[in-house]
């Protein structure tokens, strides 16, 4: 009996702690996808209500066409609608404005003479 209560003690322990971390995560994070055919050098993320895009958030690394990269924000982030711009490897941007980052999980960027941007 004691054994029993023991292991459900743990379970509900690790039940809770998974809980937190899952709270933990800012809900503005998202998955932000590459398939435009060409490479993204520099990503920009930033809230709608800022006129800066800030600095790139890709640092001095790159997106190559075909790869993902997961963006997050700190748990203390209070906004939900974000503007995001891309700028390709031959200078060429895309932006797309006003996403609720609170209700989308991935971004897609596509390309199709200009940069689309596609949300779920």
């Amino acid at each position: 009996m004691r054994r029993r209560f023991v292991l459900a003690s743990l379970a509900a322990l690790a039940m809770s702690v998974a809980a937190g971390e899952a709270f933990a995560q800012a809900q503005q994070n998202f998955r932000l996808i590459n398939r435009t055919g060409h490479q993204i050098n520099e990503v920009y993320v930033s809230p709608s209500a800022n006129d800066r895009w800030g600095r790139d958030i890709l640092g001095d690394e790159v997106m190559p066409s075909g790869t993902t990269r997961n963006i997050r924000f700190p748990r203390s982030t209070q906004a939900c609608m974000f503007d995001l711009r891309v700028v390709y490897s031959d200078g060429e941007r895309g932006e797309a404005r006003e996403i609720n980052l609170c209700e989308v999980s991935n971004v897609t960027v596509t390309w199709n003479g200009r940069s689309r941007f596609s949300v779920d």
